[in-house]
């Protein structure tokens, strides 16, 4: 969970987790929507998915215990030489090094490394580092403290030098590259992106779609949407999306449109009602079709502008 997520937003999320799923074997026999269902909020939806797949590999493999080898950790779903290495490390003080991107910037000062931390030839002079630099013993502690030291002094942009205990072993500092190192690469361009998306009634019930396990949102439910193409009005947009799920209906008004990101993408999606007239569901993308009581929508794992919609629809209906 601490993956791209700070402690203080996964600290609710980790105590209702373990209530649901106190052992191994309790997640191992967990269903996936369910899992998704207590996730949802923390993003990176994959990390459940993994977590969930690493704990019946570990019950079919490993009789329920989790391995302390780094090569079998390492071998689980989701798990890379960072997640395996902090875990042994930091529970089991195996004096294995990590770096992560606070400790990768206390490393590139240190060591004055003025290329970037991302390319190959540089990240392994990281990893080199950090396992030389590890204590004989307390290694976890070390792993910590070093995350820690970025996070709290050696900051991204205005880092507190004179804080520091490295301050006098700083290549950086010494040449005064602190500002420079390490070198950052150019954020990628920001494409607009415009979508549609459907409120498709039938009687009482609203049509939710699931994606597919691969790519982004895997396996989560939604309204269906797509994006317009090159001078595509989104009613256009609308006719075409319900002729690829395989049902004709009658547009209705636009509801609200919700703006979010993703990468760097920065998406406008303009939601439409629309009124069940005949067909039945298929599609190329979407794995499986739901007709859902208003009710019931929010019962099902969502991506987080789709809770934003259904809020929205929800409340609507309430008035």
């Amino acid at each position: 969970m601490l993956q791209q997520t700070q402690v203080a937003t996964v600290i609710p999320y980790y105590q209702r987790f373990l209530e649901a799923f106190p052992t191994i074997e309790a997640l191992a026999r967990a269903d996936e929507q369910h899992v998704l269902r207590l996730w949802q909020g923390l993003g990176y939806y994959r990390r459940a998915q993994n977590l969930v797949r690493a704990a019946r590999v570990v019950v079919r493999n490993h009789g329920g215990q989790l391995p302390n080898d780094p090569e079998q950790l390492r071998g689980l779903p989701g798990l890379g030489r960072y997640t395996a290495n902090a875990i042994l490390s930091q529970a089991l003080d195996q004096r294995l090094p990590i770096v992560e991107a606070n400790s990768e910037r206390v490393l590139c000062r240190l060591l004055g490394l003025r290329g970037n931390p991302k390319a190959p030839t540089v990240r392994q002079r990281l990893w080199d580092a950090a396992e030389i630099l590890l204590p004989r013993t307390r290694a976890g502690q070390f792993n910590q403290a070093l995350m820690e030291l970025g996070a709290l002094v050696c900051l991204p942009s205005q880092p507190r030098c004179p804080n520091c205990p490295l301050e006098e072993r700083c290549v950086a500092r010494q040449r005064g590259l602190e500002h420079k190192i390490p070198k950052r690469s150019l954020p990628p361009r920001t494409v607009d992106t415009q979508e549609v998306a459907l409120v498709l009634r039938r009687k009482d019930a609203i049509l939710l779609v699931q994606r597919p396990n691969g790519g982004r949102w895997a396996n989560l439910w939604e309204v269906p949407h797509i994006a317009l193409q090159n001078g595509e009005s989104h009613k256009r947009a609308a006719k075409r999306l319900l002729q690829s799920i395989g049902y004709s209906a009658k547009l209705g008004k636009q509801l609200v449109t919700i703006r979010h990101g993703v990468t760097r993408h920065r998406i406008s999606m303009v939601c439409l009602e629309a009124f069940h007239q005949g067909g039945r569901f298929q599609s190329e993308f979407y794995v499986q079709s739901r007709w859902t009581a208003l009710g019931r929508w929010q019962d099902l794992p969502s991506s987080s502008p789709q809770r934003r919609l259904q809020a929205s629809i929800i409340g609507r209906a309430g008035k």
